[in-house]
């Protein structure tokens, strides 16, 4: 039985993780043309890559069909209820950066926290008859931030293209979205509140509860080994 790893299919994310994988003495690669998506593992015996956007491996590891998953944390605690009983994190790889923020009008003067926007909404709520709406991909971990810091009033609508136009396009009046550097978001007139990071996201390798590790935990102990890294809690050693 092979253990399967699930990586970025494209981009910086399948890039630097090749590198850091690479840098450990073991070696990725795509084989094939750029839509095969098909791959091969140098450095360890028995790993087979499994090359998948990155949305998809929270929930191909939840499943049980990887046993280890390159990925950002954001992406695992938002589409992952209780994430941390289907997946343990073996080590933060100190690559793909960002922080999920939650963004107001830059002109809003008097909201630059958390207590301003609960405010804001219910002034909101009263003047226009419905909630101010918060648009974002991320909807679980933006509505358990809001609720832990007592702010209601508000709607989350959903953005799955380019986030911080919806303000522009009034669709939304605040948007909730992962930021690096904060240009896009003040090229669009928009600041961060200061008190609204909900989490500093990075590329995490995760390894899945509930997969079948009984043939895969030798593989496993090897590349571990191989890595520096210690044996995650997902199985006993053999």
């Amino acid at each position: 039985m092979m253990l399967k790893i699930g990586v970025p299919s494209k981009g910086r994310l399948m890039d630097k993780t090749f590198d850091w994988f690479g840098s450990r003495g073991v070696t990725m690669r795509r084989t094939g043309n750029e839509r095969e998506y098909s791959g091969a593992v140098d450095g360890v015996e028995g790993v087979q890559l499994v090359l998948l956007s990155a949305g998809e491996i929270p929930r191909e590891l939840s499943a049980g069909r990887i046993h280890l998953g390159v990925t950002g944390s954001d992406l695992v605690r938002d589409k992952l209820a209780d994430w941390s009983a289907q997946v343990a994190e073996v080590a933060q790889l100190g690559f793909g950066h960002a922080d999920l923020i939650i963004a107001v009008p830059a002109c809003w003067v008097d909201v630059d926290t958390l207590e301003d926007l609960d405010a804001a909404a219910s002034a909101f709520r009263r003047t226009h008859g419905f909630r101010l709406r918060i648009a974002t991909k991320y909807h679980r971990l933006v509505r358990d931030f809001l609720t832990a810091n007592g702010v209601a009033d508000y709607q989350l609508v959903d953005s799955q293209g380019a986030t911080e136009g919806t303000i522009r396009n009034l669709t939304a009046e605040a948007i909730a979205d992962i930021t690096s550097t904060g240009e896009t978001l003040r090229a669009n007139h928009l600041k961060v509140l200061e008190d609204a990071v909900i989490h500093k996201s990075q590329a995490t390798l995760f390894a899945a509860r509930h997969a079948d590790w009984g043939d895969a935990a030798p593989v496993m102990k090897q590349l571990v080994a191989q890595l520096g890294l210690s044996l995650p809690d997902v199985f006993r050693p053999v």
